[in-house]
């Protein structure tokens, strides 16, 4: 970079012997351009090797910091309570009593609720499996470690609740 600068510079001195040929008496002034001239170019130079000694980053540290990756779409948190409700209740008899007996007593209330009508009064209106499993009176299994509902229980009580 330093024989660019000196080349440059050696350029600049053609105006300045124009100059000292065409008006003599002002050296002075004809030498202070002359040296503002080559110092620009040197600045010039200097950035130049700076640039090249530190290359612009693509984004800068603090604006990387600030960016905020997207949210991860995720599954709704209720959503995945329902479906490890429903897991555990084809485990144990318990677990559908407990856990999953009351969402289905929830949704069947609600749905009877549009229509005007009671849960405890709707033992005509729900499917005799949804019935045995949402009735008010329904007992606690004895044995909590018996097997829950079947999948294919699960679905005719899921299809006699929307049926409501």
């Amino acid at each position: 970079m330093l024989g660019v600068w000196l080349f440059l510079s050696a350029l600049a001195a053609i105006p300045l012997m124009f100059a000292r040929f065409l008006a003599p008496g002002r050296f002075e002034l004809e030498l202070d351009v002359y040296i503002l001239a080559t110092g620009g170019l040197a600045l010039m130079l200097i950035v130049l090797l700076a640039r090249e000694a530190y290359p612009r980053e693509e984004q800068s540290a603090l604006a990387e910091a600030l960016d905020r990756e997207p949210p991860e779409e995720r599954r709704p948190p209720e959503l995945e309570r329902l479906e490890r409700e429903l897991t555990m209740a084809g485990a144990t008899a318990f677990d559908l009593h407990a856990r999953l007996r009351p969402v289905l007593c929830q949704i069947a209330g609600m749905r009877l609720g549009t229509r005007g009508e009671r849960l405890e009064e709707a033992e005509d209106e729900l499917g005799p499996e949804l019935w045995e499993l949402v009735r008010p009176d329904r007992p606690a299994p004895t044995d909590r470690h018996a097997p829950g509902i079947s999948q294919e229980s699960l679905r005719r009580v899921v299809g006699e609740l929307e049926a409501l």
